[in-house]
């Protein structure tokens, strides 16, 4: 099982631990505060643990060529990607209002730092946690410096391959051993096929001493619900109040009445993963009183006969006997009275039988 760490104050993952749920609004706030606000609301009122927005310095994650370039999209906030992006990012006092306000209403907040300068701030700010996007999972310096932060981490691993997870493992774990592993694919929206599941498992088996979860964006729940059945110990999914709204990562989002099932069926799931000892349960008695079937006497049986299993069968039968199970333990043994066909067969009635117990 995977080892447990703080991941927010008061808030352990990993192990036994219920699943970390993070409402990753991102941008799909429109470069709106007060939209902004009600999305970190929403997020609280359905049940999240954490709204997630992605803080950007913009001159140090794009070069000049990248922020000058056409941007004509039908998503767009501008001329350029430059424009569009500055559109959308908040300054370090909108983000500290932000952050205020989830305090507020007792959500956990933080963001994704996109870019070194970006985890600079987001480390002044004082998240929690950083989330290092699926972007910067191969950017090995950038790594190396977030981990020595010594925030916890969770660190998704879209575009990435076996490979590099292990060498980020390797990086990360020898400075910073409070880290998680998201499985992630970076397309929006995500079609089922390319979801690939199992290699939470991979990663569950390769790196046996991390929590290990899920970044989604496919459309539904479903698959999500299927991540935290599997084990997902932080899942990610991106929200929107709308999914009709411009912007690319609207479609592959969760409007409010989803997101509100998903984690109701998340903390359903996880009740229902119970325990692994398989035993009657006190919640079967009434069943197995009303239909649970014993040993009854297939013909007329003299008293002194020896039983055989021609003798014998199984039925729900009044008063309760012998189990099913037990019909080839009374085999060989001797009855003290006469049985009739078709009457259950009790303990009272067989010589010696020493009844055995059920683990």
């Amino acid at each position: 099982m995977s080892r447990e760490f703080e991941l927010c104050p008061g808030r352990r993952i990993g192990g036994e631990q219920p699943c970390f749920i993070i409402a990753e609004i991102g941008q799909n706030h429109q470069g709106d505060l007060d939209i902004a606000k009600r999305m970190i609301r929403m997020a609280k009122d359905c049940g999240a643990d954490c709204a997630k927005f992605q803080k950007s310095e913009l001159e140090y994650k794009f070069n000049k060529k990248a922020l000058e370039r056409p941007y004509t999209s039908k998503h767009s906030w501008g001329k350029t990607y430059g424009e569009h992006k500055r559109h959308l990012e908040f300054s370090h006092d909108q983000y500290r209002e932000l952050k205020k306000y989830a305090e507020e209403i007792g959500i956990f907040f933080t963001a994704s730092g996109m870019d070194e300068m970006a985890v600079e701030f987001l480390h002044e700010l004082d998240v929690p946690f950083f989330k290092v996007g699926s972007g910067d999972t191969n950017n090995f310096p950038y790594l190396e410096k977030t981990a020595k932060k010594g925030r916890p981490m969770v660190i998704s691993s879209g575009m990435q391959s076996m490979n590099t997870m292990h060498q980020v493992y390797q990086i990360v774990k020898p400075i910073n051993p409070n880290f998680c592993f998201l499985q992630c694919t970076s397309a929006y929206p995500l079609q089922p096929e390319d979801v690939n599941l199992r290699v939470m498992s991979a990663y569950q088996s390769a790196f046996p001493d991390i929590p290990i979860g899920y970044s989604g964006h496919e459309t539904g729940i479903a698959i999500s619900v299927a991540a935290v059945a599997m084990g997902a110990k932080v899942l990610e999914r991106h929200v929107t109040l709308d999914k009709t709204w411009k912007g690319s990562d609207h479609q592959a989002s969760l409007e409010p009445n989803e997101l509100a099932e998903l984690v109701k069926a998340i903390r359903t799931v996880e009740k229902a993963m119970g325990s692994p000892v398989k035993q009657l349960l006190p919640c079967e008695m009434a069943c197995n009183e009303k239909l649970g079937k014993s040993v009854v006497a297939k013909v007329t049986i003299p008293e002194g006969a020896i039983l055989t299993l021609d003798m014998l069968t199984v039925k729900v039968g009044e008063p309760k006997g012998f189990p099913p199970e037990a019909i080839f333990d009374l085999v060989g043994q001797k009855v003290k009275k006469k049985i009739e066909e078709d009457e259950t067969i009790t303990e009272q009635a067989v010589e010696n039988h020493a009844k055995k117990v059920k683990c």
